[in-house]
């Protein structure tokens, strides 16, 4: 059992880390060693305090360098859901399973659009999660629609189940993307989803209906309130006092996913308010 753990390894995620270790607390930092795509594609930062024009690439290399001085490790893995049980929290990350005292929601903003539909047929052929709900799919056609190149890590996985996949990539899909024989791919991207009590059908933009039986949406992040039930939110962001915490005892957010600005020295000063928040609730 953790006494924490954190989703998400942006400059929130690790400011909150950072101030856990210092407290000796045994915590899990889940997300990218890659940290993030919007701290990497950074030209120009000069707002962080004692670190003038700082591109973003330096400042990945410091937030790296800082982890490894405190030996501090990402696990590298998706949440696919967080359930509460009573005074703790069980989280579903790939196809493991990890439980802890507290959460620190440091998820960014997702900012790709649902399409139509998603939402309804959530539970009755919609899934986020592969490992979770690939079996069900044996043999099956399917469609998949993935947010970034780490999408195909699931794709190979799921096409190793399914009959057939149409794949519906959101991003320019490299050369060197290697396809299982059963899959698909659509250029066009996908409009809505049609069925009557289940999804039977992906619409792209062209109008065209794929014939399907289920449809994975393999983003880079979910919104929060679909990871965990009840979490209450203002539509984009979640909702926290000033101490970061949520509407759920236990849980709280920092940086870009709890509002503008979308600044980096917001987020670092966030993930630490969450980090001292969370050491208040478990001595209590």
């Amino acid at each position: 059992m953790y006494d924490c753990i954190i989703i998400g390894s942006s400059v929130a995620g690790i400011s909150a880390a950072i101030n856990l270790k210092i407290r000796k607390k045994n915590f899990l930092l889940i997300g990218s060693k890659e940290f993030s795509a919007k701290v990497q594609k950074a030209e120009l930062i000069q707002n962080y305090v004692g670190m003038p024009s700082l591109s973003g690439c330096e400042l990945s290399d410091a937030l790296e360098k800082h982890l490894e001085s405190m030996e501090i490790e990402i696990t590298e893995a998706r949440v696919n859901l967080i359930v509460r049980m009573g005074d703790k929290f069980m989280l579903s990350a790939g196809s493991d399973m990890y439980e802890t005292k507290s959460v620190i929601l440091a998820t960014g903003v997702e900012f790709s659009k649902k399409i139509e539909g998603e939402d309804a047929f959530l539970g009755n052929g919609v899934s986020y999660c592969a490992t979770c709900d690939g079996f069900f799919y044996r043999g099956k056609t399917i469609a998949v629609v993935g947010s970034s190149k780490e999408a195909e890590k699931e794709l190979d996985y799921l096409a190793g189940l399914a009959g057939k996949i149409y794949y519906f990539p959101l991003y320019k899909l490299g050369a060197d993307a290697g396809m299982s024989e059963n899959v698909t791919v659509v250029t066009e991207r996908p409009v809505k989803l049609v069925g009557e009590e289940r999804v039977n059908g992906i619409v792209d933009k062209a109008e065209k209906i794929w014939e399907i039986e289920g449809v994975f949406f393999l983003k880079d992040a979910l919104v929060p309130s679909t990871l965990l039930k009840g979490l209450e939110d203002d539509g984009m962001h979640i909702v926290v006092d000033r101490q970061m915490q949520t509407n759920i005892p236990g849980v709280f957010a920092c940086g870009d996913c709890t509002g503008r600005p979308y600044q980096y020295m917001k987020a670092a000063g966030e993930g630490n308010i969450a980090a001292h928040s969370v050491v208040e609730y478990l001595a209590k």
